[in-house]
């Protein structure tokens, strides 16, 4: 059954219909949980209260099927407008944000242009860029663009996914860069041609390329909402005498709250994924499929008082 819910939402992330139907309603139906707001105002209040925590944050503005040249500069002009408000508020923030959103899949100028601009921003207001990785199709347009723009600066990341196969090839590969990466398991469906379809394979490769990315003296954040994966690098980096400098915990902002704070209490780096906008529907209907649970936590909102 958890599987079939999984799929379900995964096909519902990705129709354009009920995207289109989202924007027109706004963050009704329980994604309020999962999203901080749809302007940056709203955004910053969200950033303030976590970092108040003692809590890191990385922000992104959210983005689904950019269809033109001008979307995808608008999508660009908003990084920009975050990257200034993090840096006016003084606030303990990065940025994430998602190719497709700047233009990927229309042309590579298109993308590398807006980069550019939203780095040379990033680089003079000192904000952090993390590039989101998409599903596999993605991947190598998204490795090769990393590559390049690390070549030119320095305030950029990217993300890599233990459930597919390559990833251990790719880590390896992009260790000449020192990346500071975003170790995640994964959120799109998959053909089991390019990725691990059981989970106990997902879970044993996400604990190597954890392994080898701490081992080889890289920045790595561990973003997991899994018990087991937490306590993994608790006892890696304690076995190897790895500063707690040299990592950090991520977390989406709304799911295991109170895990989040424990693991601030217990003196580590943790920070939240918090994403804000109107385009949030695609976004909200992954979290759904990563964990079925959290749509009783949505039910209870829509019907509960």
């Amino acid at each position: 059954m958890e599987q079939l819910l999984r799929n379900f939402f995964l096909f519902l992330s990705k129709n354009r219909f009920f995207t289109k139907l989202a924007k027109r309603y706004g963050l009704r139906f329980g994604a309020g949980r999962f999203v901080a707001g749809e302007t940056i105002p709203n955004a910053v209040d969200t950033i303030k209260k976590l970092n108040d925590q003692g809590m890191s944050v990385t922000i992104d503005h959210l983005g689904e099927f950019i269809d033109s040249e001008d979307e995808a500069r608008e999508a660009a002009d908003g990084c920009i407008e975050a990257i200034k408000a993090i840096s006016e508020h003084h606030l303990d923030s990065q940025l994430s944000l998602k190719l497709t959103s700047m233009g990927l899949d229309i042309s590579e100028q298109l993308v590398m242009d807006n980069m550019r601009r939203i780095l040379d921003v990033a680089e003079k207001e000192d904000v952090f860029v993390t590039i989101d990785m998409e599903d596999h199709a993605r991947c190598e347009k998204t490795l090769d663009i990393f590559r390049k723009l690390r070549s030119e600066y320095e305030h950029i990341g990217t993300v890599l996914q233990s459930y597919l196969y390559r990833t251990v090839d790719d880590i390896n590969a992009l260790n000449e860069y020192n990346p500071n990466l975003r170790l995640v398991k994964g959120a799109y469906k998959e053909s089991p041609k390019v990725a691990f379809p059981d989970k106990k394979d997902v879970d044993d490769n996400y604990k190597e390329i954890i392994k080898i990315h701490l081992l080889n003296g890289n920045y790595t954040a561990v973003a997991t909402h899994d018990d087991e994966m937490i306590e993994y690098t608790k006892r890696l980096v304690e076995q190897h005498g790895i500063s707690k400098d040299q990592f950090e915990f991520q977390m989406l902002y709304g799911i295991r709250v109170e895990r989040q704070e424990e693991l601030v209490e217990e003196g580590y780096k943790m920070r939240v994924y918090v994403p804000y906008g109107n385009d949030w529907y695609g976004y909200f209907m992954r979290r759904l499929a990563e964990r079925p649970a959290n749509v009783a936590f949505v039910l209870k909102g829509v019907f509960g008082k």
